[in-house]
């Protein structure tokens, strides 16, 4: 009884001391989930910027164009048939060319340790099941994987993998993660895939997640009807087409990195509701151990007064 007294004792020390650690790990992925959310509001509103302008840019040639070309005076507006007969003219950019698709990229953001729940696995899965869906070749599509889990995945499964990069902080800033996505930029442009699904965990709230296949490239969601009927007036050096130039491959990278931080913190999320269940789980382990060991401390002083209480009949 006596050895199994100390056994008991030792599950209830280490068993405080797991909690310890997983109750700091706790704070601490709290203390980068705070972070990392006032970097991802202040973020979107440069991406909400940038989208704005890159659509503004693109209304205006547009329409500059479809006037020039009709002789409609400046204070006319272009109508709806008029611009999308005219949609060609604004892929100056092959970011806004639509081509045949022939190869599939997917940019997949996964993290780099365990301890996270099921942020790894949900995404791993849905990749799975999308790519069983969507392709019957390895030829059919190409993986960049951004993140030690997901690039450990991908090649014991010897699945397409044509890029992968580990180490991301967890608190990204823009320049750390510049080479991701002008490689990313750089292999749609060369022709390695025909359009970009960037996929990974979306931060809904500090308790959920979900699996998002966002598609980047070519840019496709630029709505330009919805400024047509605005009166732009651009001063743009040297020229529109210029500026669109200039400005579309950063639209494209705020995207993605956007994606990365969205991911990043969904991740900080999942590793704090995992921490914080390992400590209630080590939390209840011990209150069930403490019962165990006073149960089985209480049958021993009983057993060792009933040997004494005999003993001193004996001598009687």
């Amino acid at each position: 009884m006596a050895e199994s007294l100390m056994d008991i004792k030792r599950r209830i020390a280490s068993t405080k001391k797991t909690g310890q650690i997983t109750s700091a790990m706790q704070m601490v992925s709290g203390a980068k989930l705070s972070q990392i959310e006032k970097n991802s509001i202040a973020y979107s509103v440069y991406t909400d910027k940038i989208r704005e302008i890159v659509t503004h840019l693109a209304a205006s040639q547009l329409i500059g164009m479809a006037r020039k070309k009709k002789g409609v005076k400046a204070t006319e507006t272009v109508n709806m048939t008029e611009q999308e007969a005219m949609k060609h003219t604004i892929t100056l950019s092959n970011l806004l060319v639509e081509r045949p698709i022939k190869k599939t990229g997917y940019l997949v953001i996964t993290s780099d340790r365990g301890l996270v729940g099921a942020y790894n696995s949900s995404i791993l899965k849905a990749m799975v099941e999308m790519i069983s869906t969507n392709h019957e070749s390895a030829n059919d599509y190409a993986i960049m994987a951004v993140g030690g889990t997901g690039a450990d995945f991908f090649k014991a499964r010897h699945m397409n993998m044509t890029y992968e990069y580990r180490g991301v902080s967890d608190v990204p800033s823009f320049n750390e993660v510049r080479e991701i996505v002008k490689t990313a930029v750089a292999m749609y442009d060369s022709g390695v895939f025909d359009e970009l699904y960037v996929c990974y965990n979306h931060h809904i709230n500090s308790l959920a997640s979900g699996f998002r296949a966002e598609k980047m490239l070519p840019v496709t969601d630029l709505d330009v009807s919805e400024v047509a009927d605005q009166d732009l007036d651009y001063i743009t050096e040297p020229s529109v087409e210029d500026a669109l130039d200039a400005i579309l491959p950063q639209y494209a990278e705020s995207l993605i990195y956007g994606a990365i931080l969205d991911s990043k913190t969904a991740e900080h999320a999942a590793s704090m509701t995992a921490m914080k269940s390992a400590t209630d789980n080590a939390n209840d382990l011990i209150g069930d151990l403490s019962i165990k060991y006073n149960r089985a401390r209480q049958s021993q002083i009983t057993t060792e007064i009933t040997e004494i209480v005999g003993g001193a009949a004996a001598l009687e």
